[in-house]
C-alpha cells in the first residue's frame, strides 16, 4: 500500500470563509491558493469556520505553515479602531457600499488570530493575503483603517509618490464589477523580497507594478517588527514582512500582501501578469518544507528520567498494546496473562481526569478496564448508552448542540492540563 501523502508532505493550514448557498452555510477556500500550495509541494489543510474550532487548533497538529486569505472585516474592537471620527451616516454608507465585508465574523477572527499568534510563538511560516495580512498586523499590535476611501482621502501627501498629482494619488482599491480585471499601481520598495521576485518586471526608476486588490480596509499603523515592501499612491502599505524572520531556506517566513498575486492573471488564461506573481507562494512553501525538516530533525534532549517511573510507563504501554491485540484478534487466539492487563486497567481507574479525546483514543486501541471479557461487556453497555444519547441529542437545537460541543471541548482541555500537572508532580 502506498504511503499516505499527508504523512510525507508538510501541512499548511488555511481557514475557510463562510457564505450562504441555498439557505445553508457553505465554507470555501479559493482554488488558486490551494493549487499553488500543492504545486510547490505542501498539503493544504482546510480549517473550517465552525463554532468552537478556535478551541481545537491543537487538533490540527502538526502545523508547518499557515496561509490566511480572504474574509470579512476584522472586529474593530480587536485593534482599537477610533470610529468616533465617523458620523452615523458615514458608517451606514460604508455598510451599504461594502455589505459583503462589513458583517463581522468573530469566530473566524478568533480562529485566525489564534493561528497567527501560534505562528509568532513557534516561528511557524506565515503568509497573509488581503485580510490575512491585516490579521498578522493586528496580531502584532498594529491597527487598520476602518475605511480607506474615507480616511486616506483626508491625507494630503505620500512621499513615495512625490511626482504624482492629487488626481493620480487617488486609488480604487475595490471594484465589485470587475474583480479579476481590476488593477491599480503600487511602488515596490528596493531590497525587499517583493523587489527580488519582480525585479525583471519593474523599471529601476519607477519601481511600479499593476496589482489586483479587493478590499476597503488596510494597514493604518504597521506593527513595529515589520518593514513595508510596497505602497499605493494614496500611501496605503500594500505589502510588508519581518526582515528578522525571513529566510525561506531556514524555514523563516512572516509576510503580508494586501493585493492578490494569485489572481493577477491574463484574461481568459491562467498565465500570470508577471513571472514573479507566484513567487510568494513558492518561497512560502520553501520555508514550510524547511521548517518541517528542521522540526523533524531537532535533536531530542531527554530530561533526567526516574528509572522506576520509566519502567512503570513501559509496563502500562505494553498493557495497552496487549489489550489492543486482544480486542483486534480475539482473546481465544492469543495467550494473555491477567497480570499483563491489570497495569493498564489500574492506570485508567486511577487517572479519571483523562480528556474525552484521550478516552476515545484508548477505547479505539482496545484498552481494557479489567480484562478483555469485561471490556467487551462494557462496550455493549456503552453502545446502549450511546443509542439512548443519540435519541436525546437528536432532538436538541443547533444552538444547544453547539454550546454542548464547546463545553465538552473546554472540559477536555482542562482535564488534559490537570493530567499533565499530575504527571509532572510524579516526576
Amino acid at each position: 500500500m502506498p504511503q499516505d501523502l499527508s504523512t510525507i508532505l508538510p501541512r499548511v493550514l488555511i481557514v475557510s470563509r463562510r457564505t450562504v448557498r441555498k439557505n445553508k452555510f457553505v465554507d470555501f477556500v479559493g482554488e488558486y491558493h490551494l493549487d499553488l500550495i500543492v504545486s510547490y509541494g505542501a498539503a493544504p489543510i482546510i480549517v473550517p469556520r465552525v463554532n468552537g474550532v478556535h478551541m481545537l487548533l491543537e487538533s490540527f497538529e502538526p502545523i508547518h505553515g499557515v496561509l490566511l486569505c480572504e474574509g470579512e472585516d476584522i472586529d474593530p474592537s480587536l485593534y482599537d479602531a477610533e470610529l468616533s471620527g465617523f458620523s452615523s451616516e458615514e458608517l451606514e454608507e460604508i455598510k451599504r457600499l461594502h455589505t459583503s465585508d462589513t458583517s463581522i465574523d468573530r469566530e473566524k477572527d478568533s480562529i485566525e488570530l489564534g493561528l497567527a499568534k501560534l505562528c509568532l510563538e513557534r516561528n511557524i511560516p506565515y503568509l497573509g493575503i488581503c485580510r490575512g495580512s491585516q490579521v498578522l498586523n493586528v496580531a502584532c499590535g498594529g491597527t487598520l483603517y476602518h475605511d480607506i476611501e474615507k480616511e486616506l482621502s483626508k491625507k494630503s501627501s505620500c512621499p513615495n509618490y512625490d511626482d504624482y498629482d492629487e488626481v493620480q494619488r487617488r486609488v480604487v482599491h475595490i471594484n465589485y464589477d470587475d474583480y479579476d480585471g481590476h488593477r491599480h499601481v503600487v511602488k515596490v520598495v528596493k531590497d525587499t523580497p517583493l523587489h527580488k521576485w519582480f525585479k525583471d518586471s519593474v523599471e529601476d526608476e519607477k519601481m511600479e507594478l499593476l496589482v489586483n486588490s479587493y478590499h476597503h480596509q488596510g494597514v493604518k499603523r504597521l506593527a513595529q517588527r515589520f518593514v513595508p515592501m510596497a505602497f499605493a499612491p494614496d500611501g496605503l502599505i500594500e505589502g510588508f514582512y519581518d526582515p528578522d524572520a525571513y529566510n525561506p531556506d531556514e524555514g523563516k517566513f512572516f509576510m503580508g500582501l494586501q493585493f492578490h498575486p494569485e489572481r493577477m492573471r491574463r484574461h481568459d488564461s491562467d498565465a500570470f501578469d508577471y513571472p514573479g506573481c507566484s513567487s510568494a507562494y513558492q518561497e512560502f512553501v520553501k520555508a514550510v518544507i524547511a521548517y518541517e525538516k528542521k522540526l523533524n530533525g531537532q535533536a531530542y534532549v531527554p530530561r533526567s528520567i526516574d528509572q522506576k517511573l520509566e519502567q512503570k510507563r513501559k509496563i502500562i504501554v505494553r498493557s495497552f498494546s496487549i489489550a489492543r491485540n486482544v480486542y483486534g484478534i480475539g482473546r481465544d487466539k492469543i495467550s494473555v496473562k491477567e497480570s499483563e492487563l491489570e497495569a493498564g486497567a489500574e492506570f485508567l481507574q486511577e487517572n479519571t481526569v483523562l480528556s474525552l479525546q484521550q478516552q476515545n483514543r484508548l477505547k479505539q486501541m482496545g484498552a481494557t478496564v479489567r480484562n478483555a471479557s469485561v471490556y467487551l461487556e462494557k462496550l455493549k453497555m456503552n453502545e446502549q448508552r450511546e443509542k439512548l444519547a443519540r435519541a436525546i441529542i437528536g432532538k436538541m437545537s443547533i444552538e444547544q448542540l453547539s454550546d454542548m460541543v464547546s463545553f465538552y471541548h473546554k472540559m477536555g482541555q482542562i482535564c488534559s492540563e490537570a493530567l499533565e500537572t499530575k504527571l509532572e508532580r510524579e516526576r
